[in-house]
């Protein structure tokens, strides 16, 4: 019990007295997240939108298929993009393996298809009040796309945070493809994970009270832009 309770003491201690180790981490994981976020809302925003308003065949398929993506083992996604980009892969040659890069990569993966998935459902609803008026003013399907993205912008908030949420709480694809390097591919899970495996529990804790402090962070903002998207009728 008391070497519980010094650990969690030196564990504040860490984060109050700014532990350069500790911060520089936490920004890694952030620099991580947020790119792995950015690159995903570019790619998964307008496609999400375009299959909530286009109707093609085969449609349903790819629906289903970013809906089952989103339930994807990330030791598999860290796998797969393991063996894409070692050197005996084919994009070996870029060298990317151990490096934020590929973290990145890895994460992309992992929140494309959240972020597809849950525009598509956002974008299609709102898409039943405006395809009559679009379709009458021959809208084409690129400002379609810009015009339901800002009309949902309170929605798509909140599926950019909880892509967000998958990103920065990912240990499985980042540990296998990152190689947790000290000082360059280290992330807050994949610290965490290290330093209890080798019982230095002050700094696992405090990690563990940034990352809870963020998760409670994002879910509070999530919260928020449901209950002003509600008011503001976008739901």
């Amino acid at each position: 019990m008391n070497i519980l309770l010094e650990a969690f003491k030196q564990s504040f201690e860490l984060v109050f007295t700014l532990n350069t180790d500790l911060f520089e981490i936490l920004l890694l994981s952030l620099k991580v997240s947020f790119f792995s976020l950015f690159f995903s809302c570019l790619l998964g925003l307008p496609l999400g939108t375009f299959l909530a308003i286009k109707n093609f065949w085969g449609r349903d398929i790819v629906l289903i298929f970013f809906n089952t993506m989103m339930g994807l083992p990330p030791v598999v996604v860290g796998l797969i993009v393991y063996l894409l980009i070692s050197r005996s892969g084919p994009f070996g040659w870029l060298g990317i393996l151990y490096t934020p890069t590929a973290m990145i990569i890895a994460q992309m993966i992992l929140i494309i298809p959240i972020i597809v998935s849950l525009t598509a459902q956002t974008i299609e609803d709102i898409h039943q009040e405006y395809k009559s008026l679009f379709y009458s003013l021959v809208v084409p399907y690129h400002k379609a796309i810009i015009a339901y993205l800002f009309d949902a912008r309170y929605l798509i908030l909140t599926v950019m945070l909880a892509g967000f949420g998958r990103a920065i709480s990912e240990v499985g694809a980042v540990i296998i493809v990152g190689g947790n390097i000290d000082h360059l591919t280290r992330v807050m899970t994949t610290t965490i994970a290290l330093e209890t495996s080798k019982g230095n529990l002050s700094l696992a804790l405090a990690l563990g009270i940034i990352l809870l402090s963020i998760a409670l962070i994002t879910n509070f903002i999530l919260i928020s832009l449901k209950i002003r998207a509600k008011r503001r009728m976008y739901v």
